[in-house]
């Protein structure tokens, strides 16, 4: 072990994974960690990763209890988080976390935090845990307020989070934008080799949030489209797949949809850039309204030219804009409208994707991103 880290990154997500938020951590952590040559990256583990590693002056340790109540891990993550911690009091200067269970160990070392929202639990928590208790969600609300109230910059990724961390008392001037981003593919990245020859692609994870189930029904509306397959590459296990996939053999569409499970994170850029188009068909429910996050899917569809169709939340309003086509969210119909008229006017489509390019690339890359976080990080070392 080192001698004593100046700076620490602290998440309740597995890392690495699929999943949108490994992407956005390997980016926000690279960049703590290069300020500070190295740090220490506390993580969720499981599966085959191990529960350290070391790469160069970067120390991962990977949080491996098995604790099937998601609170009870939670509260055990961040007890075993302030363990990790504690050899680094007297040397750590920045600790950057990502949630409350991570932000309560930080604050015991008296440096300096910068809290990233990317969600809030008392939002989000009645979705993976329905049978939450409201005298529960009131307490990790609070905490959430606790936390954020002793961050010296909290960092969100869209206005409408800013909006709903200011709304938990965190002062306007404490809160700084730092959208999302992605990293443009090369123009010749190859097709992948079992693609077929037409399809949209759904890329990203399988919860109700966000929508695949509209997708469906929607491409069920484009039957008499023969030659149009749908891909769907899902960042969770194929068996978190099951209830979509009894819906689409109960819609007549089966055959015509094509699922990949977890695949690298590379690979999905050559998926992304031969699709027709990409879909993002997020629902109008609170944790998309009330906490957007600025989906890395529609980021990264944008990054490699693909013509877009999304849910008009405002969210995504922000990131897409007038780089895409937006329908109203959870009406099946009006999103199989929507792509029906991009795949009649190809050129049409295709303008929409080379323009959604060229704005990631002026402004919205990883690069970018890594940027508006090195000023947060200036802004917060100064004072």
């Amino acid at each position: 072990m080192a001698d004593g880290h100046r700076a620490a990154y602290l998440a309740f997500d597995r890392f690495p994974s699929a999943k949108g938020s490994a992407v956005h951590i390997r980016h926000m952590a690279a960049e703590l960690f290069e300020r500070y040559q190295g740090g220490l990256l506390c993580v969720l583990g499981g599966g085959d990763l191990p529960a350290y590693q070391r790469e160069g002056g970067v120390e991962i340790v990977r949080f491996t209890e098995v604790v099937p109540n998601l609170l009870d891990r939670a509260e055990a993550f961040s007890a075993w988080a302030a363990e990790q911690l504690a050899p680094h009091r007297d040397t750590l200067e920045l600790c950057h976390v990502r949630d409350p269970w991570s932000a309560l160990p930080a604050m015991t070392t008296g440096a300096t935090m910068v809290y990233e929202a990317n969600g809030l639990p008392s939002i989000e928590l009645p979705y993976a845990w329905p049978h939450a208790a409201p005298a529960t969600l009131a307490k990790v609300r609070e905490l959430e307020r606790h936390c954020l109230a002793r961050a010296a910059a909290v960092v969100v990724p869209s206005y409408v989070i800013k909006n709903a961390v200011t709304d938990r008392g965190v002062t306007p001037d404490r809160v700084h934008l730092v959208p999302n981003g992605a990293d443009p593919a090369p123009a010749d990245v190859p097709r992948p080799p079992d693609a077929p020859g037409r399809y949209l692609i759904y890329v990203g994870a399988l919860q109700p949030w966000q929508g695949v189930d509209v997708l469906l029904r929607a491409f069920a509306r484009l039957a008499d489209l023969t030659d149009l397959d749908l891909v769907i590459c899902s960042s969770v296990s194929p068996n978190r797949a099951r209830p979509l996939r009894r819906l689409a053999d109960r819609l007549g569409v089966a055959e015509r949809v094509r699922w990949h499970y977890q695949l690298p994170h590379d690979d999905i850029a050559g998926w992304l850039a031969h699709a027709e188009l990409s879909v993002a068909p997020l629902t109008a429910c609170d944790r998309n309204v009330e906490q957007g996050c600025s989906p890395i899917k529609v980021w990264e569809s944008m990054a490699a030219g693909t013509a877009v169709v999304a849910s008009d939340l405002p969210v995504v309003r922000e990131v897409l804009g007038e780089y895409g086509r937006l329908v109203p969210p959870d009406r099946p119909a009006e999103l199989a409208r929507a792509i029906r008229v991009l795949l009649e006017y190809p050129q049409v489509c295709r303008d929409l994707g080379e323009n959604a390019r060229k704005h990631v690339l002026a402004g919205f890359t990883w690069k970018h991103a890594r940027a508006r976080l090195a000023d947060v990080y200036d802004l917060v070392v100064r004072h």
